[in-house]
């Protein structure tokens, strides 16, 4: 069974940055794409970015272009999201979750508890 944990998560003020990390057992993360996704308060579940499985490919959706950084370390079974520049509509639980693209992100069912991530002054 696949277990996903997120961590890294805070409260951080506009403009300020912080690092999401999710550790991944039960399965050989060389093998899948992989992705995060958020929800921001009384919205829907959104697609952010994803990374192919050897990270020679990454997308992001246009909101955070130029902003976040999907990497990964397969030896250490691990993906992370570093978030700069962040705005107040990055505000959401943030998931970290298998597949690659849009699609199967949001529909994936392997996903975390989440990370929060607040953007406030």
């Amino acid at each position: 069974e696949v277990q996903l944990v997120e961590t890294g998560g805070g409260l951080v003020q506009p403009g300020g940055s912080l690092r999401l990390s999710c550790e991944v057992s039960g399965l050989a993360q060389a093998k899948v794409p992989m992705s995060w996704v958020r929800q921001a308060p009384g919205k829907g579940l959104e697609w952010v970015s994803s990374i192919f499985t050897d990270g020679s490919k990454v997308d992001y959706v246009d909101s955070v272009k130029g902003r976040f950084t999907i990497s990964r370390d397969n030896a250490k079974n691990t993906l992370a999201l570093q978030m700069n520049k962040l705005k107040t509509e990055d505000t959401a639980l943030y998931y970290c979750t298998l597949g690659w693209g849009r699609v199967a992100a949001t529909t994936s069912s392997a996903r975390g508890p989440g990370t929060q991530v607040t953007v406030s002054s």
